[in-house]
């Protein structure tokens, strides 16, 4: 808990006297220590070292730049006419209709805006959400890529759910299909994947999708896709599951608009679906938030409908955020897997003498002054052997930023 200050730690020392599902999340999390007293995640021990050392943080997934200037535009002028209310609790039709939109014109899915889509408080609520609705008991099994989006497991553990992982392994990072095979069982209520993949900026092979279908239609499960990056691709052009022959009707969709338009902070996210899985997670929804946002969502509107051209100059930002951190880091002498898709580089540190990601991460700061997330952050318990030397990094800057971060790599090692 190093530089978060005494008074942080003393809220904590006896939170294990607190009962109640706190501690589900916690544990699930990864987050409570053996005394039963939660301990800040990664992303918060890292900025906070970053601060204290005057490191570039390349450690929290957010830009660094602002949004389109249209999609600010909207926002403003929202802001001006005094849409600064309650939006509507399924999410300002205007919204909805560009959701449906968006997902016609490039995936080819029709949808009923005003059934098959729910605005949330972004992608991480619409998971919550989507796991408190649909999760039965504890006698459930939710199906998780692993390393996972750190959200995942707590989520996870608060919906009573059992977490299951199918590991993705150096360097490629695609899912051994046995591996998933013997992972969905009866007992599996839901398949959640990522893709394109946080933390390892993987984009699965289409042969994975065609097996996620084919296992979630002989046991009964429902497919929950967190797409966030789905503009964030390099190799090749994103394509949903739900898009596929025989998904769409057991296959929920989320997304945002954080990341693909810089908006994190805006928290706009959406799930799309048949209407009465929608339904089941409005169900839900309506007692979490409510509503959110309500003059950012004729913004992200305006965003969903920018040109082709604006969105190739948002990948064409990334990619090149990917090669510079990518040469950066071999020119330090790590080892690296070249993602071919979202924010994150990920980087093997063995070379350099590591052997504990996490202890790596927390002295490169002072000597590179440089700042990373080792991968283990985002392993369960039984596999972060096979993350033990992974570090990610965040390519979301500025080209100034990722340049600075490179240089200093290079003169630490």
């Amino acid at each position: 808990m190093a530089g978060l200050g005494p008074c942080y730690a003393c809220s904590l020392c006896r939170m294990h006297e607190v009962p109640g599902a706190w501690r589900r999340a916690a544990r699930g999390a990864g987050l409570l220590t053996d005394e039963g007293v939660p301990v800040p995640t990664i992303f918060a021990e890292m900025s906070a070292l970053a601060a204290r050392t005057g490191a570039v943080n390349l450690g929290q997934g957010f830009p660094d730049d602002d949004p389109p200037a249209p999609v600010l535009a909207a926002a403003h002028a929202a802001i001006a006419a005094g849409r600064n209310q309650y939006p509507p609790g399924r999410g300002e039709p205007e919204l909805l209709t560009a959701v449906a939109e968006h997902q016609a014109r490039w995936y080819g899915i029709p949808l009923d805006p005003d059934s098959e889509i729910l605005v949330t408080a972004g992608a991480t609520e619409a998971l919550a959400a989507t796991l408190l609705a649909l999760v039965d008991g504890p006698d459930d099994e939710i199906v998780v890529f692993e390393p996972y989006y750190d959200a995942y497991a707590a989520l996870i553990a608060l919906s009573g759910a059992r977490l299951v992982t199918v590991p993705l392994r150096w360097p490629g990072f695609q899912p051994d299909l046995d591996e998933l095979r013997a992972a969905v069982t009866d007992r599996t209520r839901m398949i959640l994947v990522n893709d394109p993949h946080n933390p390892t900026g993987a984009v699965f092979d289409p042969e994975v999708g065609a097996e996620i279908i084919r296992l979630a239609h002989r046991h009964d499960a429902i497919i929950v896709t967190d797409e966030v990056y789905e503009h964030l691709t390099f190799d090749r052009s994103h394509v949903p599951l739900a898009s596929r022959a025989g998904a769409f009707e057991r296959t929920l969709t989320i997304s945002s608009a954080g990341k693909t338009f810089s908006a994190t902070g805006w928290k706009v996210g959406w799930v799309s679906g048949p209407r009465e899985l929608v339904g089941a997670v409005l169900a839900v929804k309506q007692w979490l938030t409510y509503v959110n946002a309500g003059p950012f969502q004729p913004a992200v509107a305006v965003g969903l409908r920018l040109p082709d051209d604006a969105y190739a100059a948002i990948t064409a930002r990334l990619r090149a955020g990917r090669d510079a951190i990518g040469a950066g880091l071999r020119a330090a002498g790590f080892d690296v897997s070249t993602p071919s898709g979202s924010y994150f580089t990920v980087a093997d540190a063995s070379p350099l003498g590591a052997t504990d990601a996490a202890e790596f991460c927390r002295e490169l700061a002072d000597r590179a002054g440089v700042v990373a997330i080792p991968l283990t952050a985002f392993a369960s318990h039984a596999h972060r052997r096979h993350y033990s030397t992974l570090v990610r990094f965040a390519a979301c800057k500025r080209p100034d930023v990722l340049a600075e971060a490179s240089a200093r790599l290079a003169a630490a090692f």
